[in-house]
């Protein structure tokens, strides 16, 4: 019995991965708003009552989406979720990630970006994602900070959370500039400057 519970539960994993793939899909062909739950289930070659049942609403499947681009963007890099990076390690994935991103991701990054805009009101439906992320972003930041002035990589006297907040700013900027006009803004290079510029900035 042991081993048909775990096929069961395989093929319930490879149906919620059928149906997030196919959400990014078309998500990003058409937009949130111009996408249905007919379409995404069709694709995924699942039933409308299927995706509610494995995500509980569309907003549900869209958090899905989110947090799946989110590991994948870790996956890609090779970052455990418990990785402790040093400051020049952080900074070489930072960059990296923006090359991905710029070669492949673009439709993700801007529905990334347009999902933000729609939930900057308190109360809307992923307003506490969006915000919980970017406090753990700023922290992960802060905490590498913190060790780069404990481990003598970056000068002390330093406010990781002010420098948190910043790449932070910069990071989610860099992304707008960037999907506003990508044939006159170089995101790997717009990255690799402010990064460098940083690194030189926090030296002791």
């Amino acid at each position: 019995m042991a081993g048909v519970k775990g096929q069961v539960q395989q093929r319930g994993v490879e149906r919620r991965r059928a149906m997030v793939d196919a959400a990014i899909e078309l998500f990003a062909r058409h937009g949130v708003r111009g996408t249905g739950v007919a379409a995404i289930a069709e694709r995924a070659g699942a039933t409308p009552s299927a995706l509610i049942h494995h995500f509980g609403s569309k907003d549900g499947l869209v958090r899905a989406v989110l947090e799946e681009a989110d590991r994948r963007a870790l996956q890609r890099l090779s970052v455990p979720a418990d990785a402790e990076p040093t400051l020049d390690q952080a900074f070489d994935w930072l960059v990296r990630d923006a090359e991905h991103t710029a070669a492949t991701e673009g439709r993700l990054a801007a529905l990334h970006t347009t999902l933000t805009a729609e939930n900057l009101q308190p109360g809307s439906v992923l307003h506490t994602w969006f915000r919980d992320r970017g406090r753990a972003l700023r922290a992960h930041l802060a905490a590498v900070f913190t060790r780069a002035v404990a481990d003598g990589s970056a000068r002390p006297g330093l406010d990781p959370a002010l420098l948190a907040a910043e790449t932070a700013a910069f990071l989610e900027g860099a992304h707008l500039l960037w999907l506003l006009d990508p044939e006159q803004v170089d995101l790997t290079a717009l990255h690799r400057s402010y990064f460098e510029g940083l690194a030189a900035r926090l030296k002791p």
